[in-house]
């Protein structure tokens, strides 16, 4: 009986345990590397736990072979107790994207507990011992089944994509777009369908569904006979993942948005990510055409490379682009500005936008829509129409005299710099939330230091999330002169929040400048 009631509930343990490590594998897009990694900085904290409960495991099956049946039990309940306080203390509390129990993962889970059986059976066979060894590479054990169930999952996506293609081949009169960049992505998405919608039955893919898998869904579930136009956004974490989508679409036309250091702790090299974004231009056909903005960088050097495409480079106040916007007017009705076609027709716009960087996104749209036909007129009335993308540099109304600015979505070096020219052009005060950038490899530091440095030149206060996370800015914001009474360093959001309402007050303007993601969670 001790034996099968140690071995039940040790299995219990590893399995419920599991869920938090499978919570951050889905979080980390089922990428090994990215998971292995979240384990070494942040997964291992709680390991003394479940190694303690490990050790109090091993101490209760040997005292009760030698037959001290009582401290053996005291023992094994103490293990059930600390196994219980690992699972407690390593769980994702208030988590921002909760683990979403899809096919997948209750495919996943099925495996784990096939996996889990067996293990139950050779402890019974062999002796509880190989319990105590499971509870020690616990952590490990998604990474066991992930491998075991990878030859399943990748059967059944193929299945899936390859009824994508078929219905993608069936429709050859569809117009087929490829939008791709470090960010910017879905912003464009949005902005080229609003506009192109003045003319054309457009499919827009909701959110950020910018996977194979996720285009995959969207193409199986919403395209319908009556849509003309398809928009597919294309993210990358690895070299070569734009082609993969790229050879699975077959866009017609590609717009680049923008290059810059995102994702660098799997590219490793900015000319990682530059050439990975330029596979799109790369795949597409000879009576296709792209875009690309003019960024002074590498962009512009993407868009210099020779092609057989017509080619056209969209700009803000920029002489040397095909088409350009101009005498840019912002306020918290958003912006207004002059808009110069390649044609060279010009009128002007408005939008709800704000921000220099959104401006060139609609550049973007204007100029395939240009291309695809549609008259100035249109494309104006498009604009017009465009909504803010939620937690992109979105003017949240409040009614109390604040001005909010959620810019919480999954911040970079340029976005970070635009959202601080957006906050500088409110009156009153200026307050920022923020935990920095995450994801940027072996720049992050110096990034984060960076944006510090810009941040002492506008906000009036600051509210720092994640106390390791954010050692950089506060270094920063001291070495240049900020007054440090009004910074204030949190463990999260929240505690940031709250803090940050204690000194609000009616004509302040506050920015919230990226969420720390779970899987980076102190």
């Amino acid at each position: 009986m001790f034996n099968l009631i140690s071995i039940i509930v040790a299995a219990a343990i590893c399995f419920i345990a599991s869920i938090n490590c499978l919570h951050m594998l889905q979080l980390e897009s089922y990428q090994t590397p990215g998971y292995l990694r979240w384990l070494r900085e942040r997964g291992i904290r709680k390991y003394p736990i479940l190694l303690l409960t490990a050790v109090l495991y091993a101490a209760a099956l040997i005292l009760y072979m030698m037959e001290s049946r009582i401290i053996a039990y005291i023992l094994l309940l103490a293990s059930f107790a600390a196994g219980a306080w690992y699972i407690v203390s390593a769980k994702i509390r208030d988590a921002k994207k909760p683990l979403v129990y899809t096919a997948r993962i209750k495919r996943f889970l099925t495996g784990e507990i096939l996996v889990l059986a067996l293990f139950v059976l050779f402890a019974l066979l062999k002796g509880s011992a190989a319990f105590a060894l499971l509870l020690i590479i616990q952590p490990l054990l998604v990474v066991l089944v992930h491998f075991i169930m990878l030859p399943i999952e990748k059967s059944i996506n193929n299945w899936y994509m390859n009824d994508a293609k078929k219905i993608l081949k069936s429709r050859p009169e569809l117009i087929k777009i490829g939008i791709t960049g470090s960010y910017g992505k879905t912003s464009v998405k949005y902005i080229v369908g609003t506009i192109l919608k003045e003319k054309y039955k457009v499919l827009v893919p909701p959110s950020s569904y910018n996977t194979p898998m996720g285009v995959t869904r969207v193409i199986r579930e919403q395209l319908l006979p009556e849509h003309e136009v398809f928009i597919a956004e294309m993210g990358a974490r690895h070299v070569g993942d734009i082609k993969e989508l790229v050879d699975f679409v077959h866009p017609k036309y590609g717009i680049i948005t923008s290059v810059g250091p995102q994702h660098l702790e799997t590219f490793h090299s900015i000319e990682n990510v530059a050439n990975t974004k330029y596979e799109l231009i790369a795949g597409l056909p000879e009576d296709g055409a792209a875009f690309f903005p003019e960024d002074h960088g590498l962009a512009k050097e993407l868009y210099e490379r020779e092609i057989p495409q017509p080619k056209t480079l969209f700009g803000v106040e920029e002489e040397n682009c095909d088409l350009s916007a101009w005498d840019i007017k912002a306020g918290s009705f958003g912006s207004e500005f002059t808009v110069r076609l390649k044609n060279g027709e010009s009128f002007t716009a408005r939008t709800k936008l704000l921000g220099r960087h959104n401006i060139m996104n609609i550049m973007a749209g204007a100029a395939l829509a240009e291309y695809l036909g549609l008259s100035a007129e249109e494309i104006r009335s498009g604009i017009e129409k465009i909504e803010p993308v939620e937690h992109r540099l979105q003017l949240i109304p409040t009614g109390n005299g604040v001005n909010v600015i959620d810019d919480a979505f999954n911040s970079n070096p340029a976005g970070a710099a635009a959202a601080l020219e957006v906050l500088a052009s409110f009156e009153g005060r200026k307050i920022i939330v923020t935990p920095g950038m995450v994801e940027l490899g072996a720049k992050q530091d110096e990034e984060n230091a960076a944006f510090a440095r810009k941040i002492a030149k506008v906000a009036d206060f600051v509210f720092l999330v994640g106390i390791r996370q954010t050692k950089p800015m506060f270094e920063a914001l001291e070495a240049e002169g900020f007054d440090m009474t009004k910074v204030r360093v949190s463990p999260n959001l929240t505690a940031a929040s709250n803090e940050m309402y204690k000194i609000l007050m009616a004509g302040d303007t506050v920015l919230f400048e990226n969420d720390l993601p779970d899987n980076y969670s102190e």
